[in-house]
């Protein structure tokens, strides 16, 4: 019977054990919350910047949707010039355009 005695008291104190754990648990968790109560709230603030490439690259953009798709009538005459053999690539002007458009994407 004494040991029936012992043996009980055993589990009385594991079970006090947990409730004061559990106790402590809430009261950091509450404690926890105060603080994070009490610390000032920030506004959240996004802000987006745009590098000057992309700033070059939005007013091309604009532009290009500002402009007609082709010029029919003119994709129409290069159509029966080149067809015709009638069509010369001038170099020099086409070096110049190549290089007037790099200057522009890139300088």
């Amino acid at each position: 019977m004494v040991n029936n005695v012992k043996g009980q008291s055993q589990p009385n104190s594991s079970l006090n054990n947990i409730k004061q754990q559990k106790a402590e648990l809430q009261k950091a968790d509450a404690n926890q919350a105060q603080i994070s109560a009490k610390a000032p709230q920030k506004a959240a603030t996004d802000s987006v910047s745009l590098t000057p490439q992309a700033q070059q690259l939005k007013s091309l953009q604009e532009k290009a949707q500002q402009q007609p798709a082709f010029d029919s009538k003119k994709v129409e005459e290069l159509k029966k010039a080149i067809s015709e053999g009638k069509y010369q690539v001038d170099a020099e002007k086409l070096a110049k355009n190549i290089a007037a458009f790099e200057f522009d994407v890139y300088g």
